[in-house]
This record gives C-alpha cells, sequence and structure tokens, in this order.
C-alpha cells in the first residue's frame, strides 16, 4: 500500500484504475467514514474502476495511515488539505468527490471550500449539517477510555447496518471498526465529529447527489432534504431500508446510481 508523506502524516492510500491504458480517465477520491478505512470501499470499486482511476485514501488517524494522540488539534481544513496534498502528488488537479459516514461530512466542506478542485459530489448515508453534540461527546468519550471501540461499535451497529444485513457481516463490521486507535478516535469526536457546516450548504456549486434510505437512524428523509436542498444543484435519492451505512449495506445500488450521475 502506498503511503504519501508529510512533516507529521504518512497516509496510506489504493488506487484503483482498471480503465482501457489508452485512454485518460477522469480520478475518483473516496472518502471513509469514522473508524473505517479505505477497505470500506471494498463493494465500489469494481463498478467504479473500470470507468475512472480511483483514488482511496486512508484518512489521518485511520486504517494504516499514522495515528493521531487524544489531543491532536483537529479541523477539517486539516483534513482537507491533507488530500489535496495527496492529489498533488498523484498530478490530479481537479476530481469527483464521494463520501460516505462522516466522510460526507468533510466531503461538503471540501466542496464547498474548495470549488476549484472538486468536479462533482456524492455523499451516502451522511449525518445531518448541523446536530446536536454537547452532550454526546462527553459521554463518546468516556465509553472509548474505559471500554474501548469495541463496545461501542457493538452498541451501535444496529442502527447503522439495519435489520438486513448479515449476521456475519454485523461481526465482520464490528471488527472491522474496533481496529481503529482509541486516542485517534478521543480527539476526532471532541474536534470535530459533531461540527456544523450547515452555513456551507449553499456554497456548494458542484452537482451534488445525496443518497439515503427509508428509514435511516441516524436522520429521516425530511431531514436530509432539509439541508440537501440548501445545495443548488443537487438531487436526493432515497433507497429501501433501515440502515444508515447505506454505501456498505447498499453498495450495488449506491455505486450504480453513482456511476449514472457522474454520466449527466
Amino acid at each position: 500500500m502506498p503511503a504519501f508523506k508529510s512533516s507529521d502524516l504518512e497516509m496510506h492510500y489504493l488506487v484503483d484504475d482498471f480503465t482501457d491504458p489508452w485512454t485518460r480517465p477522469e480520478t475518483v477520491l473516496m472518502l471513509h467514514g469514522n473508524a473505517e478505512s479505505s477497505a470500506a470501499w471494498y463493494a465500489w470499486v469494481p463498478h467504479l474502476a473500470r470507468r475512472y482511476r480511483v483514488v482511496r485514501p486512508d484518512r489521518r488517524g485511520f486504517g494504516a495511515s499514522t495515528p493521531m494522540p487524544s489531543d491532536f488539534p483537529w479541523t477539517l481544513d486539516v483534513i482537507i488539505d491533507d488530500h489535496i496534498r495527496l492529489m498533488d502528488a498523484l498530478g490530479i488537479e481537479r476530481f469527483h468527490v464521494i463520501g460516505c459516514k462522516y466522510g460526507g461530512t468533510i466531503a461538503r466542506a471540501f466542496a464547498a471550500r474548495r470549488p476549484d478542485r472538486v468536479r462533482t459530489l456524492t455523499v451516502v448515508g451522511t449525518p445531518q449539517a448541523s446536530r446536536p453534540g454537547a452532550e454526546v461527546i462527553p459521554a463518546l468519550v468516556r465509553e472509548f477510555e474505559e471500554h474501548g471501540l469495541r463496545h461501542w461499535a457493538k452498541r451501535t451497529m444496529g442502527m447503522r447496518l439495519g435489520s438486513d444485513f448479515p449476521r456475519e457481516g454485523v461481526e465482520y463490521w464490528i471488527d472491522f471498526m474496533s481496529r481503529t486507535t482509541v486516542s485517534s478516535m478521543i480527539g476526532f469526536n471532541k474536534c470535530i465529529n459533531y461540527i456544523d457546516i450547515s452555513a456551507e450548504m449553499p456554497n456548494i456549486k458542484c452537482p451534488t447527489l445525496v443518497i439515503t434510505t427509508e428509514g435511516s437512524g441516524l436522520a429521516s428523509v425530511e431531514e436530509n432534504r432539509a439541508w440537501q436542498r440548501q445545495i443548488p444543484n443537487s438531487e436526493l435519492l432515497v433507497l429501501p431500508g433501515d440502515s444508515y451505512h447505506v454505501a456498505l449495506t447498499n453498495a450495488d445500488a449506491c455505486a450504480k446510481a453513482t456511476l449514472e450521475f457522474l454520466s449527466r
């Protein structure tokens, strides 16, 4: 797995490119969710990589990239700049951005703040642009400190994956998310996990696709539609189901819808 190195970070990433070698494909940057890594996109790659060059980084603090201390001063700009430096190193000026879960929060801020770099935006099963966190954050930090991540992952997995995901998959995903370092998660939750980006929605000018499910436990269809409508050139796709990590539970449908969106 190659790595991009800067002063305080070794960012690991994958590039999947199965396009015809005589073509010049556009690039898709994929931003994974909280307590995940580039591996979360495994089911999307066969769909996308035949037509696009796919860049899948492990975000700072997650996956194989450098863990962060619990007092690291996380900001969205730090994360966006990490990815800008990666894409600069790869020689990619403009690209499509796809984000799931908290990766969708980063992706929205990315598109709003760096419109010169983002061709289109797709956000899948992502939180609302604004959500209360004053009481949630201290409780999460205590849970991480006292029980580690497995307790939290197991407690929340039902809402995350819904009622139809296979039991073996649920157990796998609990193990997968529990690999994240506790210090990274503590700092991330303290600083930005519940940040309000609602004022940035009108600043997203690129074509945008938002995907959710009918019964998402993260936000209702109407709550999602409320912030989606603030993005000028956007559309909302509602899929059947009750998971909020729809990028995983409905990966094929999401990837196919994204390909159709990008083709337009």
